[in-house]
């Protein structure tokens, strides 16, 4: 699996709980993901489970590049 900022990750195929990935700890886009929660706002570092699934950011509004960010 791998995201990018600005992509959304949907855990477990739970189409009401969805997060915003904001930040990369690896820049290979590999997980965990700094993910913020639409539902709460909260934000927290996501290891995605095997029927977790990335929804691609829109491209005219996404990040082209994986941007890591430092813990």
């Amino acid at each position: 699996m791998r995201a990018r900022v600005g992509d959304m990750l949907i855990p477990n195929g739970d189409a009401d709980r969805i997060g915003l990935v904001i930040g990369l700890q690896n820049a290979d886009g590999s997980p965990p993901y700094v993910i913020k929660w639409l539902s709460s706002g909260h934000i927290a570092l996501v290891s995605p489970g095997p029927y977790a699934r990335i929804r691609p950011a829109d491209p005219a509004g996404g990040t082209a590049e994986p941007v890591a960010t430092t813990a």
